[in-house]
Order: C-alpha cells, then structure tokens, then sequence
C-alpha cells in the first residue's frame, strides 16, 4: 500500500489540468475568511437534496435555483427576505456577493465542477454535492482551482469518518483498522451489491424518443442545461430524474458511486491513485439514456478489486474478502474473536471532520478536494466502461485510458459559453 503523497499527487494534477485560474485578488477579494464566529453560506440548488443543506451550520445568506417555484419553496422555509435570506436566478450573482464564506453547491452533476471553479476563484469555500465531478478532466480541473486558490473543500459524503456504513452497520475506522492489521490478509476484495448491503438504484434510468414537451414558464431550461449539449425539453431529464442521461449523470452508478467507493479508496490506503482496469458486463448503452449494468470490476496495480455486482450474482459474496478471512454483511467474520479483536486496535490516524472548523483554522476536511478526486476518478472509470461498454485499462500517472474514445470522455466539451476556462 504505497499511494502518492499529497505533494506529488498535486504536482501531477497541476501539470494535467489546461485551464487558466484568475487570482481572486484580480477580483478584488481578499480569498480570507471573514472574521465573525459565525461563517455565512449561499446554496446553490433548491432541489431534494438542499433540504439537507438548509440545516447545516453556517448563517443562510441567499439561495439560487433556475426553477422558480424550487426556489420559492426554499425561500419560504428558511424564512425569506424578512430572515436576511435573498433569492438569486443565476449562480453567478450570489458567487459574486463578498458576505458568503462558503458556498453550498446541490445541483445535479453536470454543474459542479464549473460551479466549484467559480466559488474557488471568488474566494469562496466549497461544499459540494456528490459525485465531486461528472467526468476526469472536470475533477483535474476544480481539484487545480481549489488548491491555487488554498480554498476549502469538501463532498457531501461522510462514510470515511463517520457514521453506519450501508449494510455493514458499522463505522468504516473499525474495517479500517482490521485491515491495517492485516486481518484479512493481501491483496484483498470487496463486493458491492444488494446481498452486501448496498442498492445501486438501478430505477435512475433513462427513456428513449421523448417526445417534446413545452418549458414550464417558470423554469429556465436553458440555464439549467448549461454546459451540458442542447436536447429538446422533457421533464423527464430534469429534477428527480435527470440522472437517468449521461449529459447529467450516469444513473445509480453515478448517485450512489462515490458514497460506496470513497470509504473503499480509504480502508485500502489508496488516497492518490486509481485502479489500472475496469471491466465490465452490461448491454450496449444508448448515447442519450443511462442503462443498467450487471457487472464491473475495478483492478489496483498491486491486485486489490473491487467488484459492483448490480445484478447480484454472487448471493454467498462477502463484502471484503482476503487470504486469511472474510467479512459478510452485518459485521460478521469467519475470523475467531473478530469484533473483540477489533476493539483492541489502535485507532487509524484522526482526521479533521469538522468542516467550518477547517475552513476557520484553513486546514484541509477529512474528504477534500484530493481524495475525493481519486475516488470520484474511480467512479468516473466505471461510467465511462459502462457508457462505452467495454473493458478498459487506466494509467494513474497520466490519467489516461488506453483507448481513444475512453479518452475523449475524460474532457467533454462544454456548450458555448461555458467552459473551464470561463
């Protein structure tokens, strides 16, 4: 287990990404955390999940949704103009205002990763929605950004540092600290499926020849696409399901990746590489509407898997598998004494899991811009396999596939005038 160290994980990320950062003393801010106790936040994004990000700590400041009626919605729940809170239309305004410390980004994915890049290069900290980015390139792109910056970040997925882990009904540390005991053994092998615990909502797909629907006066379907490539309005690619297009997303691989593949990343201590292979079995995609898959498997250099079992094949798997033992669903082991034996374990390493504590000491949070970029390049892998529906290799030092088309979904071009340059 020999990931990069974060100086040369950074160098490499660096000298890949090609878009140019404005210093934000160029935009006459400071870049420095306002100095009251009490750090104030904009959301961007009033959909489901910025229910969420409403209780959050932080003092509400201003909201921003293309959809009026989200918008709305939100602003009467945190209380309106009359609670201090103001309503934006484009994102671009409450980035630009210089009383927000942090801001909230919960948009569907094809946003983040130019979202992330202005509020860096404003000065802004960054809590962002996962996945941290819809493709490599974009990931490259903001992970540069939040560092030139010495910016804040960090992803709306917590498992690595605390909380029960999906069907394992476990703290992640206590799997941590097994394997760093080398209970299991090397190299090793986690399942993700249904029989260990985890659902990949295989229900976020896509419809085929949608027919034409009229845009809702309300809604600015234009802004919303943003980047992503002009389609006829359905409201099917919007809102709860967009998820189910490739523009968006990629599905339930792409809802629910970096949740299960971030904690995985960190018990095998591979925060600054990614896996050499993915291989996958699925059907031949549509260029427009994300299908379902029944098999990926990702491969590490030094022999580690990790197998996204969607179609539950293997109903006897454990969920990490090594030379001297197992771990099933539940926490249990085929290892004697197992969870005593845990107890015994020196701790992992502590990790800063307060994030406005981090922003307020300019210290990175436990899930950061950097390895969260590694496992959202994980995921990113197995979307591009699953897109292109074929079996691809990966080189961590260059982030490159060996494939021409693999390669050419790494930097998607964006649609006028967006781009990361802007």
């Amino acid at each position: 287990m020999n990931p990069l160290s974060r100086r040369q994980t950074l160098k490499g990320l660096a000298a890949l990404a090609t878009i140019q950062i404005v210093p934000s003393r160029v935009l006459g801010l400071n870049g420095q955390t306002a100095p009251s106790n009490e750090l104030t936040k904009g959301i961007i994004g009033c959909g489901g999940i910025s229910a969420s990000h409403l209780t959050m700590p932080g003092k509400l400041l201003a909201l921003c949704d293309v959809d009026r009626h989200h918008l709305d919605q939100r602003m009467k729940e945190a209380g309106g103009e009359q609670a201090g809170v103001t309503g934006y239309h484009d994102f671009r305004e409450l980035i630009a205002r210089d009383d927000i410390d942090i801001v909230h980004i919960a948009t569907p994915p094809h946003w983040h990763g130019l979202m992330s890049i202005a509020a860096a290069r404003a000065g802004k900290d960054i809590w962002c929605e996962k996945p941290m980015t819809r493709t490599i390139g974009e990931g490259i792109a903001v992970a540069k950004a939040v560092q030139d910056e010495g910016r804040i970040f960090r992803i709306n997925t917590w498992f690595r540092f605390q909380g029960g882990f999906y069907g394992m009904k476990a703290p992640v540390k206590l799997m941590k600290k097994a394997i760093l005991a080398d209970m299991f053994g090397w190299p090793l092998k986690f399942t993700v499926s249904a029989s260990t615990g985890f659902d990949w909502k295989f229900q976020w797909v896509g419809q085929l020849k949608l027919p034409l629907e009229p845009v809702p006066d309300y809604f600015d379907y234009d802004l919303w696409l943003g980047p992503a490539p002009a389609k006829p309005y359905h409201h099917h690619r919007t809102h709860q399901t967009f998820r189910g297009y490739w523009d968006y997303d990629s599905g339930g691989l792409g809802d629910m990746g970096q949740h299960y593949l971030d904690p995985i990343q960190y018990m095998l201590d591979k925060d600054g590489e990614a896996p050499v292979s993915v291989e996958i079995d699925a059907d031949p995609q549509d260029a427009d509407a994300v299908g379902t898959w029944r098999r990926i498997e990702l491969t590490y250099a030094d022999g580690c898997k990790v197998i996204l079992d969607g179609e539950d094949r293997d109903k006897d798997a454990a969920y990490i598998e090594g030379p001297k033992g197992k771990l099933m669903k539940g926490f249990e082991s085929d290892i004697p004494d197992f969870r005593a034996k845990v107890r015994e374990l020196p701790d992992p390493p502590p990790q800063n899991t307060d994030f406005h504590e981090c922003v307020r000491e300019r210290k990175p949070f436990a899930l950061n811009e950097d390895n969260a970029f590694w496992s959202t390049t994980m995921l990113n892998m197995a979307v591009t396999a699953h897109r292109l529906n074929r079996s691809l290799k990966f080189d961590s030092k260059t982030l490159t596939f060996d494939d021409d088309e693999a390669n050419d979904l790494i930097r998607q071009p964006m649609r006028g005038p967006w781009s990361l340059d802007t």
